[in-house]
């Protein structure tokens, strides 16, 4: 016995027609139907680790699903609801795909994707997500990632610490597909960090210095090879993978930037990814708020859909 996507459909349904948090998207079905869309791919990411769409009971129950359901039932403010139903990440998510989805077909090829994070993200690692090895793209689209993929990537990308993520990143890393990450692969992956720090006039961290860094980090039982279970056991596994792709993070965290750490401390119960999308809600907000101001309007959402504030 085991559960769809379509399965949860009427359930999104009735949360949508009774919760009183989401009582405001009752006047515009086309987000009703993102937002439904939204939670159950988020339900899957976290929840279905065999990723073959079919969620068994087993799986379920090693889960927080339930208990996240039944805060959305008693909790009024849906945004409290950080498991899945926030209307918030739904929000940001949307946002961040509608950003880089210029033409608005709904599908994002890669040229596109190298734009996310301001130009965080290395070609090579692009290639690698866009040649399906993390995980299969359901667009159907050669050459194009649609919604769901966008969900899949950017819950990788901005929760570095999960096991989903870290899953989805090693199968990135690891080329040939034998089930561990050598020294050749993480140097192949940061021979582009390397270039572009170049570029940018900053100081280039070598990556023999890198690779002392990543065994300290990780404590791998094999020093000349990392494999997904050493990975699973380390706290920093995310930045390792930040140094090895994502410039942005990469400096963030040679930094230790100030603010990132104070964010931390202050809210030890919140994930990356709850800070992440916290961080981006606001900044989404402000810049809507200043667009409006401007000239009335906001261009982020299609003329038929109104900025749902």
């Amino acid at each position: 016995m085991s559960l769809t996507q379509d399965d949860f459909k009427p359930v999104l349904r009735e949360l949508l027609s009774t919760h009183p948090g989401l009582e405001f998207l009752q006047s515009t079905p086309e987000f009703q139907e993102r937002y439904a869309e939204t939670v159950i791919y988020r339900i899957f990411y976290y929840v279905n680790r065999s990723d073959n769409g079919r969620l068994t009971l087993r799986e379920l129950k090693r889960s927080n699903l339930i208990a996240a359901m039944q805060h959305a039932d008693e909790e009024e403010d849906i945004n409290k609801v950080l498991r899945y139903f926030s209307y918030e990440h739904f929000y940001v998510i949307y946002c961040k795909f509608w950003e880089l989805d210029t033409d608005h077909d709904f599908l994002i090829d890669k040229e596109n994707l190298i734009r996310y994070g301001n130009h965080a993200l290395t070609y090579r690692i692009v290639d690698r997500i866009f040649s399906q090895v993390p995980r299969k793209f359901t667009s159907k689209v050669e050459g194009k990632m649609g919604y769901e993929d966008f969900v899949y990537f950017i819950l990788s990308e901005e929760d570095k610490s999960s096991e989903p993520s870290l899953e989805y990143w090693f199968k990135c890393i690891d080329l040939d597909g034998n089930g561990v990450i050598t020294r050749n692969e993480m140097q192949f992956f940061y021979e582009e960090q390397l270039h572009r720090m170049e570029c940018m006039a900053q100081e280039p961290v070598l990556f023999e210095d890198i690779l002392c860094q990543i065994v300290d980090m990780i404590h791998p039982e094999d020093e000349s090879y990392v494999t997904l279970h050493d990975l699973k056991g380390s706290k920093l596994s995310g930045s390792v993978f930040n140094i090895l792709f994502n410039l942005n993070k990469f400096m963030a965290f040679e930094t230790r930037d100030p603010f990132l750490i104070r964010q931390e401390r202050e809210n030890p119960h919140l994930t990356e990814w709850d800070r992440f999308a916290h961080r981006e809600y606001i900044r989404l907000s402000m810049e809507e708020d200043t667009e409006d101001a401007s000239n009335g309007s906001a261009d982020v959402w299609d003329e038929s859909l109104e900025a749902p504030f």
